[in-house]
């Protein structure tokens, strides 16, 4: 029995050639086993590396898998968008495509999903595997969130979630290119537009390969201007 009708996945990239390959074929397996429906849709952020090639190679292997490219590096906000914007399928879920989560759970997300009858399953992570600078921006990012807009989740920022694909077309367009804003965009939106959101717990692993761009500091800078960009704007439509 298939634990969902349909369902578009998508990955955002960046540089992730020694991630991408594996990541690919371990979503197929998977959701070929889960889903009467499926797309893969990678997002290419203008990778330097062998990222795109890989894909494309793939491409030819896997009827399900598609692959949109951005010649420049846009951001991580930007490929969410494109991710969002091209899924054809009700249900829309997303992951980190450096090898950190375990792709098999997202048979959770959807069990939860199911139990719940939530609009939005996001992940928070067990033991988060980044630096200590890494969580120390994250808890701070948190807490001025929640101060502006009451919005108590566990982990904003968690790379792993399941979306109705209504909520993204129904909130209004998302509009965050770099930086981690994006997620908090569609959630804060979410919450205004009055969806139901449900988090679960992931686990989260040591990266092995490729290097991580979250924590450069004109991201972090881009993604403060946006928060409070975000926040006059709610206020002043009140």
């Amino acid at each position: 029995m298939k634990l969902i009708k349909e369902i578009s996945v998508f990955f955002p990239a960046f540089n992730e050639e020694k991630n991408i390959k594996k990541i690919i074929i371990t979503a197929y397996s998977i959701l070929s086993k889960i889903s009467k429906k499926f797309e893969i849709i990678i997002i290419d952020d203008g990778s330097k590396d062998n990222t795109n090639k890989i894909i494309k190679s793939l491409c030819l292997k896997y009827k399900n898998l598609k692959l949109i490219t951005h010649l420049l590096n846009k951001g991580y906000g930007a490929s969410l968008i494109s991710g969002f914007y091209n899924s054809n399928y009700e249900w829309v879920a997303f992951a980190d495509s450096d090898g950190q989560f375990d792709f098999l759970e997202i048979e959770k997300f959807i069990s939860a999903q199911k139990r719940k009858d939530i609009d939005l399953v996001i992940g928070y992570y067990l033991k988060r595997q980044v630096s200590l600078f890494r969580k120390f921006n994250t808890f701070l990012w948190q807490f001025i969130v929640r101060v502006l807009f009451n919005l108590k989740v566990r982990d904003i920022d968690c790379g792993f979630k399941l979306i109705n694909r209504d909520v993204i077309y129904k909130i209004p367009k998302l509009k965050s290119q770099r930086g981690a804003f994006i997620s908090t965009e569609l959630l804060v939106k979410s919450k205004v537009a009055g969806f139901k959101i449900y988090e679960i717990p992931v686990h989260h692993y040591p990266r092995k390969g490729g290097n991580p761009t979250g924590a450069n500091f004109n991201v972090i800078v881009s993604s403060f201007k946006d928060l409070f960009k975000l926040y006059f704007e709610l206020k002043s439509s009140k």
